[in-house]
């Protein structure tokens, strides 16, 4: 049912607040029409008795609060889908951007999503290939998954973004897609990201949301909600196979808070909502893989820590709520190491069941743990040598310190065009680990070290 309400009875930053509401609804939308005759959208974010606070996209400037006409609609905010939106860009609110005209949708769905039943829920297996080796032997990707990027101000996340975009493909030959969405980012940015798509000739399987820093930030509020709804329906009603990435978090927490605080809510850690993190759960809970649906929904949402600290409430409460992080580190980044993967806060919770026979190689799972051992031990021999000096070392630490030096050389270290399927990553990573006695491997079994690990003794009979 459609009701019409003349007239507002406060106006407050983005919010408007309408007295004398017959029955409002919780995220419903709403249609304001202006004096000029000028219209505007917004949904109601809050209810208390007949008032009903609306939450209004475009601002409130020019708001007259005696001649507007707002209308409510009786139904919650809905995207339009069909599958042309693959290689459409749309705004925060997703509306196209592009020039190539409006969407003729063959669905409408709600943005913010339905709960997925956890008895529906299949177990995330099998992996997507990012072409990275830091990400694909250490901390695997999985179907399913969703996996954050901790990266800090001014580091090169948006680069090992538009490379994953590039560069992710699964094993089989299932429909593949990517949906991307920036928010907050500055127009070079915005830019950045769209001709690196075009150029990569990727774009025909890419949706993208761009929501830039002038836009309002209600609309950054409604980013992630809308490519997460694009996902669901690419993915669900489809059958496609579907990466979300999701680029900046700390953007949306800021607007988030900004919003919070124009509601007059009491402030939690750091200014933010005490319902950050059930926030947060609303939209990372939406990956995932459903029974009898042949598609699925993978995430990788990418945050910048303020002031390097984990400890922050959005990397902290992600952390809690995703399988696994994927650290950059500062120093790896100032030295030029690219992507700066800082391999030991690093995980993936749900990688060892998406990889070995079957999915990558039998060996992935023991090279992997020998990898992380032998790189623990470095910073081991590193903290050792800044008390007695690197030539006090033993031989076995300065085996030690050599291998950490090509690990980060040649491992960590790769281009931004440089794509490794996930046979050459784990040649290489054997590779590196010949420059170690055979006493040194102790988390890899004896018929697998047989069979992988070649040295050049070997190699020369």
């Amino acid at each position: 049912m459609i009701i019409e309400h003349k007239g507002l009875s406060e106006v407050n930053g983005s919010l408007v607040i309408l007295d004398g509401v017959k029955k409002p609804m919780n995220e419903e939308l709403v249609e304001i029409e202006l004096e000029d005759k000028t219209k505007r959208t917004g949904r109601i974010v809050a209810i208390e008795g007949n008032k009903a606070a609306v939450q209004v996209f475009e601002g409130t400037r020019g708001i007259s609060m005696v001649n507007t006409t707002t209308v409510l609609t009786g139904k919650p905010m809905e995207m339009k889908l069909s599958p042309e939106i693959l290689g459409r860009i749309f705004d925060g609110l997703g509306r196209p951007i592009d020039g190539l005209g409006e969407i003729f949708p063959q669905k409408c769905m709600n943005i913010n999503g339905k709960p997925i039943n956890p008895v529906s829920r299949v177990y995330p297996k099998n992996y997507i290939r990012t072409g990275i080796s830091s990400i694909d032997c250490l901390t695997t990707l999985i179907r399913g998954q969703k996996l954050p990027i901790f990266s800090g101000s001014g580091m090169s996340h948006n680069e090992l973004a538009v490379q994953i975009v590039r560069q992710a493909s699964i094993a089989d030959n299932d429909d593949f897609a990517i949906v991307f969405a920036a928010m907050g980012v500055k127009n070079d940015v915005a830019q950045y990201f769209r001709s690196s798509f075009e150029k990569a000739n990727v774009m025909d399987r890419v949706v993208m949301f761009l929501n830039l820093s002038n836009d309002p930030i209600i609309e950054r509020i409604i980013t992630p909600r809308c490519a997460l709804t694009a996902a669901e329906y690419l993915a669900y009603e489809l059958g496609k196979h579907i990466l979300v990435i999701l680029t900046d978090m700390t953007s949306y927490c800021e607007a988030l808070r900004e919003f919070s605080s124009s509601k007059g809510e009491i402030p939690g850690r750091k200014g933010y909502p005490g319902y950050l993190y059930s926030d947060l759960a609303t939209l990372y809970e939406r990956a995932g893989i459903i029974k009898d649906s042949p598609g699925s929904v993978t995430q990788i949402p990418i945050l910048t820590m303020p002031n390097d600290d984990i400890t922050h409430p959005i990397p902290d409460l992600t952390g809690y709520i995703t399988e696994g992080q994927i650290v950059l580190d500062r120093g790896l980044d100032t030295r030029g190491v690219y992507p700066p993967v800082n391999v030991l806060p690093s995980l993936s919770r749900l990688m060892k069941d998406g990889i070995g026979a079957g999915y990558t190689r039998e060996d992935h799972q023991a090279l992997a743990n020998q990898l992380f051992a032998s790189y623990a031990k470095v910073q081991d021999a590193k903290a050792l040598a800044s008390v007695i000096g690197e030539d006090e070392l033993s031989q076995n630490d300065k085996l030690i310190m050599n291998f950490g030096k090509e690990f980060e050389r040649v491992f960590i270290n790769q281009g931004e065009n440089e794509n490794r399927t996930i046979e050459q990553t784990l040649d290489l990573g054997w590779k590196l680990l010949s420059m170690l006695p055979d006493s040194e491997l102790d988390r890899v079994d004896e018929a697998i070290l047989k069979k992988y690990l070649k040295r050049e003794t070997d190699k020369k009979e």
